[in-house]
């Protein structure tokens, strides 16, 4: 039965096994608020040195 079928088995693991890794990714994924707060303090903290560089430079 494997012998006739191992497509139809092996299709059906590659599906169910990228509903999990897509299950996983929408469960894990951060708020779109958390998103720009981070992204927010990425910034600053890269702006705050670069600052720091440039007046160190002068």
């Amino acid at each position: 039965m494997i012998e006739k079928n191992w497509k139809r088995i092996g299709m059906i693991i590659l599906i169910i096994a990228c509903v999990f890794n897509i299950m996983g990714k929408l469960v894990n994924k951060l708020s779109i608020k958390k998103e720009m707060l981070y992204s927010a303090e990425y910034m600053y903290e890269n702006q705050k040195q670069e600052n720091t560089q440039n007046q160190s430079n002068k």
